[in-house]
């Protein structure tokens, strides 16, 4: 009497199924993963901590005007996303999906954060002369943004997204952008000279600035889910 064995079933590859398991080597890579999350997080936590005590110590710290910017508030949000991915690195063989859509964003915004200053803000200087120390400032636009790219880009831990990710993505900046643009026709006060509808290009160089961007975070979110759905057919290989 002979019997047959039903095919091993393979992996769901719809965004949401039963997630494989990573293999041994996968899992090993993503603990060395989640302690560079561990130390990234933790390293921008140090340079909002530098930053903030050096205007303090200048007498130049306006609290609600620093953690107005697009890129202090990302920064606090990647504290939090960062460490808790370097927790979940040690908890889970893979991440929960709306870990990674968050994470996804994080991509988004870490990337945008990184272009936007290096080719429109780079090299401004402060208004009252203030000079702010160098590192801290590195760290927040150009290191961290290169590493959470490349973290993005190399790590096959995360579970395949869905596109909804994209309306996620750019939600935050969008809502950033209606109450930034509020309080400035209040106070007179923009974070970034490109927002200023008063300056040369005006309202409409405002609009396309606004758009660009937008367009650029939404398809930042739409290559972030890309790569985790080239990830798993490598992986179904």
């Amino acid at each position: 009497m002979t019997t047959t064995s039903s095919p091993a079933p393979s992996a769901d590859p719809r965004p949401g199924a039963a997630e494989p398991t990573p293999s041994a080597v996968i899992l090993r890579l993503r603990r060395i993963a989640g302690v560079l999350s561990l130390v990234a997080g933790v390293s921008v936590l140090a340079s909002i901590v530098w930053q903030v005590s050096d205007q303090v110590a200048a007498g130049r710290f306006e609290p609600t005007e620093y953690f107005a910017y697009f890129t202090i508030q990302t920064a606090l949000i990647n504290i939090v996303v960062l460490i808790v991915g370097g927790v979940l690195a040690f908890r889970t063989p893979i991440d929960t999906p709306l870990y990674a859509a968050i994470r996804a964003s994080v991509f988004a915004y870490a990337v945008v954060t990184g272009v936007v200053y290096n080719l429109l803000l780079r090299g401004i200087p402060n208004d009252d002369g203030y000079i702010a120390p160098p590192w801290p400032n590195e760290n927040l636009h150009v290191w961290i943004p290169i590493y959470i790219a490349l973290d993005w880009l190399l790590n096959p831990s995360r579970p395949r997204l869905r596109w909804s990710t994209m309306g996620l993505a750019v939600s935050f900046p969008l809502i950033w952008v209606g109450v930034t643009m509020v309080r400035g026709a209040l106070t007179g006060w923009y974070p970034y000279p490109f927002l200023e509808p008063y300056g040369p290009a005006g309202v409409p160089g405002v609009a396309q600035y606004v758009v660009g961007i937008a367009v650029l975070i939404i398809a930042l979110a739409a290559l972030a889910v890309v790569i985790t759905r080239v990830h798993h057919r490598v992986a179904r290989r």
